[in-house]
């Protein structure tokens, strides 16, 4: 597994590929909580979870499940704030101590050309003057926002579309119009495209 350490928010981040039998690395409790999910979505969960568990153990965690609730949303255990995401073949997870961070959303896509038939779903009309052809058609907004969602959604419980989310990439900020609300974010590329959202907590 590959940990990477962002120092400046004291956030972990963990990434691992997706391998046969991952599934049986799954408590009991959150195979019930995954409900009738088929084996390919128990193996994708069962990684992201391996994921988080490690980086919990780094934080003097013992092993214990990841369940989620109704929505969807990982159960973390008290002063800790997480989110995990998977494609097809890596798993990854990130996690934080609430006294720094109040909200934290991953998600990691392959780095391969989005389609050109989902630059509009995904671009704003504004993101679309912005930014050139070349960076529309990488997957950089679609991790983001979708990292975006995820801090978002515990915070507010409310969805939130790709069209209500605004990013500046080189501010390095989301901004949600809906709710008039901002969070910081960062880019990860290798082989995978790594966005993580994040905001601290209100003093």
């Amino acid at each position: 597994m590959e940990t990477i350490t962002i120092d400046q928010q004291n956030i972990l981040v963990g990434i691992r590929p997706i391998e046969p039998g991952d599934e049986s690395t799954l408590y009991d409790s959150e195979v019930t909580s995954l409900g009738r999910a088929v084996t390919k979505v128990r193996r994708q969960s069962g990684a992201a979870r391996v994921v988080a568990r490690t980086l919990l153990g780094q934080l003097g965690f013992p092993l214990l499940p990841i369940l989620k609730t109704r929505s969807g949303v990982p159960i973390w255990p008290p002063g800790v704030v997480g989110s995990l995401a998977h494609h097809d073949t890596v798993a990854a997870a990130a996690i934080a101590g609430t006294k720094r961070i109040a909200a934290l959303g991953i998600d990691i896509e392959p780095n391969e050309p989005l389609p050109e038939n989902l630059i509009e779903l995904i671009a704003t009309p504004n993101e679309q003057r912005m930014y050139d052809l070349h960076l529309l058609k990488r997957r950089d907004l679609f991790v983001l926002k979708e990292a975006v969602y995820k801090a978002y959604f515990p915070l507010h419980n409310q969805s939130i579309e790709f069209q209500d989310v605004e990013i500046d990439i080189p501010a390095r900020l989301g901004h949600v119009s809906k709710a008039n609300c901002t969070f910081s974010l960062e880019l990860l590329i290798s082989n995978n495209v790594i966005g993580l959202a994040y905001s601290w907590p209100t003093r």
